[in-house]
């Protein structure tokens, strides 16, 4: 009931600040949404955004609507930022409810003419690599198939990179088609070469170690494309709004101690009270920080996706690696 309360509360704050932006709007120039420079693609995610950007380069503003750091679970939008996206040529969101305080708005500028991608539920789904797309749908509609962390594994990000070029250049105006699709074909060679560093560092992991334990449900895709077990998550969800209870954590901490878990991967944008509770009483394991939700600020060696996942795998390695500490 309590989170059936939240998140009716969030749509009635979602609406008014829709109602703001429209004011906010009617308030300002008569000129059309792209920038004077060129178009802009507004972006949920800042992972999505760094993806977006180095597909369009300087051939359009790309705006970010969560800020590097934030919580996608918890994010809830001014009224600024909701008439930055409404100004916008066009919508890339996450999907798979990733952005829980943000359906409202893409579902307003979707009914309002505006382009929207959402990569995990488009068609095509990127993160199914068997290309099934048997979904249901959440209460806005929106598919809830797929794993909306799909981008830790760098090769789903792959075939999504694919989709979301084929978006801008269909329904982005004023974009170089031509540079774009090399700009793609770049990024997604650098996107595989990826691929296989973090092979290359995991490789030390033996497989009795490769066993997870995370903040919530985040690295699934993660762990199967590298060969990981996830055997439990503090929070048993895809979401960090959705909360824990004391039976589940002490269950959890008897399959820490028996699985010979190291540690307990936390997303930097989350808060780790329960996952250090988990330590706690499990014994003799580590809580250890991840970007799996949001890029890092500068110096945190998460600034881009590219840097994001490489620090995941070298960090998950010097934990579970023979050798480590």
């Amino acid at each position: 009931m309590i989170v059936l309360e939240t998140r009716a509360r969030a749509r009635g704050a979602v609406a008014l600040l829709l109602a703001g932006a429209l004011l906010l709007a009617a308030c300002g120039d008569d000129e059309g949404s792209a920038s004077a420079e060129g178009p802009t693609i507004a972006v949920t995610t800042s992972i999505l955004a760094d993806v977006v950007g180095e597909l369009v380069g300087d051939q359009a503003e790309v705006v970010a609507v969560m800020p590097r750091g934030a919580d996608p679970h918890e994010f809830q939008a001014s009224a600024q930022e909701v008439d930055r996206v409404r100004r916008a040529d066009a919508l890339v969101l996450n999907g798979g409810g990733f952005e829980e305080g943000l359906l409202d708005l893409a579902d307003a500028v979707a009914e309002d003419g505006m382009p929207v991608h959402e990569v995990v539920g488009a068609d095509g789904d990127a993160a199914h690599e068997d290309g099934e797309d048997e979904h249901g749908e959440d209460e806005h509609g929106h598919e809830d198939g797929g794993d909306a962390h799909f981008f830790t594994d760098p090769v789903r990000m792959d075939e999504a990179v694919e989709g979301i070029s084929a978006f801008l250049a269909a329904e982005v105006p004023g974009l170089d088609v031509e540079a774009l699709e090399q700009a793609t074909a770049a990024y997604r060679d650098e996107l595989r070469a990826l691929d296989a560093e973090v092979e290359a560092l995991l490789a030390g992991i033996p497989e009795s170690r490769r066993v997870l334990v995370t903040g919530h449900d985040v690295l699934g895709a993660f762990a199967d494309r590298y060969g990981f077990e996830v055997v439990g998550t503090v929070i048993p969800s895809g979401s960090t709004s959705d909360g824990g209870n004391a039976g589940d954590l002490a269950e959890l901490a008897d399959a820490v101690r028996d699985a010979g878990v190291r540690a307990v991967f936390v997303d930097s944008s989350a808060a780790d009270r329960l996952a250090r509770t988990l330590a706690a009483e499990a014994g003799d394991i580590e809580v250890r920080t991840l970007f799996t939700e949001s890029l890092g600020e500068p110096g945190s060696g998460a600034e881009t996706y590219l840097d994001m996942v490489r620090t995941n795998a070298e960090r998950i390695a010097g934990v579970l690696a023979d050798g480590a500490p």
